[in-house]
């Protein structure tokens, strides 16, 4: 059973920045293309960033690339992102996921997912 846990979401103002981690259990994360993915409130499912089970190819959504970076220590079994020039837009649930362009479970085997708000 897959299992994962984000944490370090919070409240921050327009500009700042967040570091975001998801701490995977019970399935081989260094095999693994891992996912973030965000849901703004009354708004769907947005995909924003993968990374290959090795680490070195990355891929983002156009909404986030260039402030957002995604990375991860498979030693820890852990995902990382890193959120820089928050927008108020921003503000959303983020989970982790498997999967490098989309998530590949279906999102009952997500983790509780991490909030964050932008303020103005």
């Amino acid at each position: 059973e897959v299992q994962l846990v984000e944490s370090g979401g919070g409240l921050v103002h327009a500009g700042g920045s967040l570091r975001l981690s998801c701490t995977a259990s019970k399935f081989a994360f260094s095999n693994s293309p891992m996912c973030w993915v965000r849901q703004a409130p009354g708004k769907g499912l947005e995909w924003i960033a993968g990374m290959w089970a090795g680490g070195g190819v990355t891929t983002y959504a156009d909404s986030v690339k260039g402030r957002f970076t995604i990375s991860r220590d498979n030693a820890k079994n852990t995902l990382y992102l890193q959120l820089n020039a928050l927008k108020t837009e921003d503000t959303a649930m983020y989970y982790c996921a498997r999967g490098f362009d989309k998530p590949i479970d279906a999102q009952e085997y997500w983790g509780q997912g991490t909030q964050v708000t932008v303020s103005s």
